[in-house]
């Protein structure tokens, strides 16, 4: 049964209880981290450690981009709200009429999926293996409407499953809608108007944000991703093997997962703060209006909250989600999305991949929050007390 927010704050913190409470967190020498505390008005502080780039020895900053994982959900979900205030996009239409070929769960094929439910994990698909990288030379039409790709016990609009995939949908939407590649949507509609030199894939991003890129680093010291060496990529995308690097032969509209809208935008700490200050402005940045309140409301409130049995929660991590947007903690039983251990109600984005742990965090309250990625943690790194981990917890303690 789900608890009531009273309940909620009579509870012993956790940071309160001695008996089981893990050791001091402590990066490893071989993890690059950063983090940047902000309020609405400016950055209030922040710090880094480690190398970002362990051939030249440079050391890691938080103006350094970095592939921020899940974390990228926020600005794909802020380019649907951008079209949606234009008229371009609609939350609530069946996204068969966007996508232009039917869309539906074979399991419940009366039921429309909208656009809502995908930005909210809601739309009943699930990922199968890796179906939400598409290649360049294929299309995303295959993998949607895959048997395999759906929860057949659960109809659209009425569980809560965790699904890479229906970002993928939702940047080919985005495409579909404008006629663009993603990367150049969500550049042009985002990242631009907020004065952000980041992009999706390093497709789009200056020469000077390449040359500051994090590289990624496996356990054994090889390079996983973005070992650029001062160089924008050759071929920023996947392809399939024997196919040819060519971005001008991709027609929009058929794979918006080429670009990873799920995770593959390249942003630095301190440039996700500018979001957040953004988000706790009420959508205003640098005086104007990038989005309206009632667009920030819609994105930040919850779409969907755990009841015991309404969704998979992996482990108590997601527990209540709004549109790209986690709301942490939530008051249930087998929660544990209490990422600072005191009850702190915040809204943002945890980021996991290529051994890459990211966050995006705002106190609404207080009208603060918090931006960090942590690199190079390893296949397993240190579980913290929560169901985030070590690194994670102990980034955003800086919270203030």
């Amino acid at each position: 049964m789900r608890r009531g927010l009273g309940l909620l704050l009579a509870l012993p913190l956790a940071g309160c209880m001695t008996a089981d409470r893990p050791a001091p967190y402590a990066p490893p020498s071989e993890v690059a981290w950063a983090w940047a505390r902000f309020d609405a008005s400016a950055v209030r502080g922040q710090d880094a450690g480690g190398l970002a780039d362990r051939r030249t020895g440079r050391r890691m900053t938080p103006d350094d981009p970095i592939r921020v994982a899940s974390v990228s959900k926020i600005a794909t979900a802020l380019t649907v709200m951008r079209l949606v205030e234009k008229g371009k996009l609609d939350l609530d239409a069946d996204v068969s009429t966007m996508l232009g070929w039917p869309l539906r769960n074979p399991a419940f094929p009366d039921r429309a999926i909208t656009l809502r439910m995908l930005l909210s994990h809601t739309g009943s698909f699930r990922d199968n293996g890796e179906n939400y990288v598409v290649r360049l030379g294929k299309t995303i039409r295959p993998e949607a409407q895959d048997p395999g790709s759906f929860d057949p016990a659960h109809a659209p609009g009425t569980f809560f499953r965790y699904s890479n995939l229906n970002f993928g949908l939702v940047g080919t939407i985005i495409e579909r809608a404008t006629g663009e590649r993603f990367d150049r949507v969500a550049r042009r509609e985002v990242l631009e108007p907020l004065g952000l030199d980041a992009c999706f894939n390093y497709a789009t991003c200056s020469p000077a944000a390449a040359a500051r890129a994090v590289v990624l680093y496996d356990e054994d010291g090889s390079a996983i991703l973005d070992d650029l060496r001062g160089k924008l990529p050759a071929c920023p995308v996947f392809t399939e093997p024997g196919t040819p690097c060519n971005l001008d032969t991709y027609q929009p509209g058929t794979n918006g997962a080429l670009f990873s809208p799920q995770g593959g935008l390249r942003i630095s700490a301190a440039g996700l703060t500018v979001i957040g200050r953004m988000l706790l402005n009420d959508g205003r940045h640098g005086g104007r209006a990038f989005l309206s309140p009632a667009s920030v409301r819609t994105v930040t409130a919850p779409q969907w909250t755990f009841d015991g049995s309404n969704g998979a929660t992996d482990d108590g991590f997601y527990c209540s989600y709004g549109l790209a947007i986690q709301l942490l903690p939530t008051p249930a039983a087998g929660c544990r999305d209490d990422l600072t251990g005191s009850g702190r109600r915040l809204v943002g984005h945890a980021g996991e991949a290529y051994r890459v742990r990211s966050g995006l965090w705002l106190d609404p309250a207080t009208r603060t929050g918090i931006a960090f990625v942590a690199a190079n943690n390893g296949k397993d790194p240190p579980a913290g007390r929560s169901a985030f981990k070590a690194v994670e917890e102990w980034l955003a303690a800086n919270l203030r």
